[in-house]
């Protein structure tokens, strides 16, 4: 066994990225055979995708399909597979690929996810689906419950989930080493947008870019280039919340088994509620906050005492609060190696010592460092990964389920999502993990939620 008195590094590869396998109507929902490739769709082929150009046949599959709304995005992918075919609608290529999919990568913007990810699995297609899952809480309880009704294989694009120190941080934590965490911060120095107004006026539609597709289940509009700056309007991406908090959240929501709450308990159990509050330089419906600071309070969970989670997106005045449970500075460039090492972070905070992970959790620290001096840890109880998206594919032939499945990966989704609900309102919000409800403010509950126009239904 490894000690892990100091930084456990990862020391194996692994895959990331975003993406959707899909099996065909011809083979059973549950498995393909183990000796034959899977073929895959990449929908997103520029960004994101990019990395599945090489990703996909490095698990051993097949690219199968191209579909991208802007035929620029990724000339050198089309040079490179020339003889796949191409598409800008994934529902045409899955109508017209049907049977010769297995499955769908997706690395589109985040309003995309939901759509094709549902139409997908109802075709009986496997599905990876990058993180944050969705563009909204309520699509992302929707996406496990027809991965449930569908039985396929599910996978959200969270690649740190596979490696070995993610897993024995888990082991580690569950085992009792940090005794009962009760606080737990993460952190991003990098904030978001901040208000903006919404853009004015019309300019032509790029003759490369297909605009309605790209708008897929959003409200038609006319076209400004301003919109493709997708990552900070809440109507098609999901700022630092979705970006980076399914990665540096994920190692709380895992060993703390948050996700337990989304479970459906005895009949005459308690429901039970997530308290979440925030903080933000400004609150804006259309565009994320320059800083925010979120807060969930969660219950106890069996013999898991009660705990508070804190999320602090930019602005930095998060930071002394940070360092003086860490015990040290934060690396920002102006401390320690002076490297950005601590841009972003989670420090969970015990009552016999703390972790620190990184922003995709594939390192740790145990602290204070000194107790934990040559500190080998109880045994290993976690199968091993032998890489995000091979895990995936494994599953989808049959193997066991992939970690980060839906009804594992959708919880911890909502939990992010609702902090962008949060950060659209001033009061404390009350939130019903099983009945996907917030019970204190109508207008919040209503934005857990977007309409979807015709055609891209979930």
């Amino acid at each position: 066994m490894h000690p892990v008195n100091r930084r456990f590094f990862l020391r194996t590869s692994f895959l990331g990225g975003a993406g959707f396998l899909i099996l065909n109507r011809s083979r059973s929902a549950r498995g393909a055979p183990a000796n034959e490739k899977l073929n895959i769709g990449l929908v997103g082929v520029g960004g994101r995708g990019n990395w599945f150009v090489s990703a996909i046949p490095n698990i051993g599959a097949n690219l199968a399909a191209f579909c991208d709304v802007n035929e620029t995005k990724n000339p050198s992918a089309y040079e490179r597979f020339p003889k796949i075919p191409r598409f800008q609608d994934y529902r045409r290529m899955l109508d017209k690929m049907d049977k010769a999919l297995d499955a769908v990568v997706i690395a589109a913007p985040d309003h995309l996810h939901a759509p094709a990810s549902i139409r997908a699995m109802k075709a009986g297609k496997h599905v990876y689906c990058e993180k944050p899952l969705t563009n909204t809480v309520n699509e992302s309880r929707r996406m496990r419950a027809v991965a449930r009704e569908t039985g396929v294989a599910t996978q959200m694009g969270n690649q740190g989930t596979a490696s070995e120190a993610f897993r024995r941080a888990v082991e580690l934590i569950q085992a009792g080493v940090l005794g009962d965490v009760r606080e737990v911060h993460a952190w991003t120095d990098q904030g978001g947008p901040g208000r903006r107004p919404r853009p004015a006026g019309s300019q032509p539609v790029p003759e490369f870019l297909q605009w309605d597709l790209w708008l897929g289940p959003r409200a038609q509009r006319p076209y400004h280039r301003q919109w493709l700056n997708w990552h900070g309007w809440r109507e098609f991406g999901t700022g630092n919340l979705g970006n980076w908090a399914p990665h540096i959240l994920n190692l709380p929501f895992k060993a703390l088994r948050m996700e337990t709450l989304w479970s459906d308990g005895p009949p005459a159990s308690p429901q039970p509620r997530i308290r979440i509050k925030a903080e933000v330089s400004g609150i804006d419906t259309d565009s994320v906050p320059k800083w925010e600071a979120v807060r969930w309070s969660f219950p106890a969970r069996g013999d898991l005492p009660a705990v508070v989670v804190n999320w602090y997106n930019g602005g930095g005045a998060f930071r002394p609060q940070v360092e003086e449970r860490l015990g040290r500075k934060l690396d920002w460039g102006d401390a320690g190696a002076k490297r950005w090492a601590d841009w972003a972070g989670v420090l969970m905070v015990g009552s016999k010592g703390k972790l620190y992970a990184n922003a995709h959790n594939t390192v740790f620290t145990l602290l204070p460092e000194p107790q934990f001096k040559d500190f080998q840890g109880p045994p290993r109880t976690l199968p091993r990964s032998p890489g995000h998206e091979k895990e995936w594919a494994d599953a989808c032939k049959g193997g066991p389920r992939a970690m980060s499945h839906f009804d594992y990966s959708g919880p911890l989704a909502e939990m992010c999502l609702l902090g962008n609900v949060a950060t659209q309102f001033a009061e404390e919000l009350e939130f019903d993990p099983r009945a996907c409800a917030v019970l204190n403010s109508k207008p919040a509950h209503a934005a857990l939620d977007r309409d979807h126009r015709p055609g891209w239904e979930i």
